[in-house]
């Protein structure tokens, strides 16, 4: 008889992280279906913009970059109503959105090449990027909610791999749409993706909201700034290889960047699928100081790749050390963030990721203006060297107040 209990404790011991997976698999199918609205015009939009609508390298960082601004400032909203109206409601508005957004770029082709167009074309980023803000929000609390804060690394995982996994499908479907029907198809696939994943949504079973009272998002904002900065600083390499890539490749004659784009997002998602679990059983700390390093080194490689293979190298490594370093300051956000206000700590906490991605597009436009496209390869790498010294400092003081 007591020969048999270790069994069955081993067995109860080891029954979470499958039920984990299992329980997060629909909502985790539906954010990767709803994101392929993201990773259609990836490699496509930046060129689109370039070749056909005439804009240069700053335009284009500022028409990419205003999606991510526009996530940032409806991140309160989005915290507020997956915490007072309910995870699944965020969720559900966000994939209209995002199916709006992509009738917002056809609506853009009935201007020509004209400087309407851009002005259509930004008004699809900024819906998108609402869109966005509501999608990620919604299902992280949904997560979090579902499987308890305890697997809050292991929801920030999954999570994550349909959102980048849809970025490494999207792209070269992207590119294999637009071959085929031009902006035309890209416009269509983003406006019928999120409807498809909509279907799945509205079956599943919505979380009772957490909240009856708002919860002022400074509040908040103040408990989860330190591992959110860490966030943002990490997050540029994500920004750069997303908003340049296509540029960088045109500009070297190298072909499609959707070579890069499936090489970051099958090592994100390789990572994710394989050390996912590590944030929450080694600290977040100890594993931001490890997986950013792997990033730096992303970076410095497409910086000094004379050949498309060396980049995508290094968008390999860049999307292996980035996909770790979400969820590892995001375990420590959580840490720090009151159960009540979890959808807007979720918010507050991915804000960081948004004031990355939006000042990333501009500011690396501009240094590609002055200094070529493959400089801000080389910005990304010393800006995602400095989340070190914020790992190192939630490293050392991994007992930080919890807002009350």
């Amino acid at each position: 008889m007591s020969s048999s209990r270790p069994a069955h404790g081993h067995a109860t011991a080891a029954a979470p992280p499958v039920n984990v997976m299992l329980r997060l698999l629909p909502l985790t199918l539906a954010v990767f279906i709803g994101f392929l609205s993201i990773g259609l015009p990836l490699p496509v939009l930046p060129l689109h913009l370039s070749r056909h609508l005439g804009l240069g390298a700053l335009g284009v960082g500022v028409v990419i970059g205003s999606q991510f601004a526009a996530a940032l400032l409806s991140r309160a909203w989005a915290g507020t109503l997956a915490d007072t109206g309910g995870a699944k409601r965020a969720v559900v508005w966000g994939l209209l959105m995002a199916a709006g957004s992509g009738a917002v770029y056809l609506m853009s082709l009935a201007f020509g090449t004209s400087m309407s167009a851009v002005w259509v074309l930004l008004l699809g980023r900024l819906l998108l990027g609402c869109a966005e803000s509501l999608i990620v929000t919604g299902a992280l609390g949904w997560g979090v909610g579902t499987v308890g804060p305890q697997n809050a690394g292991k929801v920030m995982a999954w999570v994550g791999i349909a959102m980048y996994g849809a970025y490494a499908a999207g792209a070269p479907a992207g590119v294999w749409v637009d071959a085929r029907w031009g902006f035309t198809g890209i416009a269509i696939g983003t406006a019928l993706m999120p409807l498809v994943a909509l279907g799945i949504v509205l079956g599943l079973r919505g979380m009772a909201p957490a909240a009856h009272r708002r919860t002022p998002f400074y509040k908040v904002l103040g408990a989860v700034w330190v591992p959110g900065l860490g966030l943002a600083l990490s997050s540029v390499g994500f920004g750069v290889i997303t908003t340049f890539s296509a540029l960088l490749f045109a500009a070297k004659g190298w072909g499609p960047a959707s070579m890069a784009f499936t090489a970051f997002g099958l090592a994100f998602i390789g990572a994710r699928l394989f050390f996912g679990h590590l944030p929450d059983k080694l600290g977040g700390a100890r594993v931001a100081l490890a997986c950013v390093l792997v990033e730096v080194v992303g970076q410095l490689l497409i910086w000094g790749a004379a050949d498309a293979a060396m980049a995508c190298v290094g968008a390999a490594l860049t999307g292996f050390g980035y996909s770790l370093a979400f969820p590892a300051f995001g375990v420590e956000a959580v840490r720090r963030a009151p159960p009540q206000a979890r959808g807007v700590a979720m918010g507050a906490y991915v804000a960081f990721l948004d004031i990355s991605l939006g000042i990333t597009g501009p500011a690396a436009g501009w240094i590609a203006a002055d200094a070529g496209v493959g400089s801000v390869y080389l910005a990304g790498a010393v800006t995602v060297a400095l989340s070190l010294a914020v790992a190192l400092h939630l490293r050392l003081r991994p007992h930080a107040p919890t807002l009350a």
